[in-house]
């Protein structure tokens, strides 16, 4: 895959479809590399008329690891942050947020439909706020606006997230990763054992960095809520969340489109927080769908 010298970084980059078309960059969540975008969903976005990007995020993947900054200390800022005291971190989800708009730059687009997941739903959420001449559209998925008086996570999705595996070896990375998916997963959409395995094996093998995960994390308890900057878009949005999702409750959704004017909600039964292969006719359906309205100039009519 190509890189891309952008906001100080080499970001790692992978694109689908013709360059003529219509823009769409996909952002992913924390500790997720740009694979964790299913490759059906990729190309049938291409497929339906778009130029897509997915990439990995920084300290990620194949992108410039931040390890100047150091090992984070994820308890002691999830302590602090209990505390009501600031949390510091080395980046923010702003400079993440630039990070995007940088590569969309060095790309030589100068608009483009912003869709993110998760942590990736959050910077999508700032490309708008912040670069809201190069913003097509907003699509945020199981995200939410910060807002500190929405549910938190259950305890189960969190520990999943942050307990780590037994050892460094492969087998128990690989082992920690399909734990973790089964716990926050759909339970409408299932993934089979094997896709899981198969999951976590090339995520285990392309890129391992727990420091980039921790710092990612980080940048999220770091940063301000979102709700006042987010009132004040004027773009197309569309808030996608699932109604069963453990790690970022539906409240975090429907806050995020209460937020943006005009926003439409799509909350999908059954769904929680993942990207399974049996999702992916959904994803297409809701995404697909909606930025094609953008371009059809029908997605504030509807």
């Amino acid at each position: 895959m190509p890189q891309a010298e952008a906001n100080g970084l080499s970001i790692e980059y992978e694109t689908f479809g013709d360059r003529a078309n219509p823009a769409l960059l996909l952002i992913m969540g924390v500790g997720c590399q740009l694979i964790m975008w299913p490759e059906d969903l990729c190309q049938g976005l291409a497929d339906k008329g778009f130029f897509v990007i997915r990439y990995d995020n920084r300290d990620i993947g194949l992108t410039t690891k931040m390890d100047d900054a150091g090992a984070p200390d994820i308890m002691a800022a999830l302590t602090a942050q209990l505390s009501g005291e600031p949390v510091k971190a080395p980046y923010s989800l702003d400079d993440m947020a630039d990070d995007a708009a940088a590569l969309l730059k060095t790309l030589g687009i100068d608009r483009a439909h912003i869709v993110g997941a998760s942590m990736g739903g959050m910077i999508a959420q700032l490309v708008a706020i912040r670069h809201p001449e190069i913003t097509k559209s907003l699509t945020s998925i199981m995200s939410t606006t910060g807002n500190p008086d929405l549910p938190a996570a259950k305890d189960e999705a969190m520990g999943a997230l942050l307990t780590p595996p037994a050892d460094t070896s492969r087998e128990s990375l690989i082992a920690q990763g399909v734990t973790m998916w089964k716990v926050i997963g759909s339970p409408k959409y299932p993934a089979t054992e094997e896709e899981l395995k198969t999951l976590a094996a090339r995520n285990v093998d392309r890129s391992i960095c727990p420091e980039g995960f921790g710092r990612q994390v980080l940048a999220i308890l770091s940063a301000p809520a979102r709700n006042e900057a987010l009132a004040k878009l004027s773009v197309p949005a569309m808030v996608l969340h699932g109604a069963d999702d453990p790690l970022v409750p539906v409240e975090g959704g429907k806050d995020t489109a209460a937020a943006i004017p005009g926003a439409r909600l799509e909350i999908i039964d059954g769904m929680a927080h993942d990207f399974t292969q049996a999702l992916v006719p959904v994803y297409l359906d809701k995404i697909g769908g909606f930025v094609s309205q953008v371009e059809s100039g029908r997605a504030a009519a509807e």
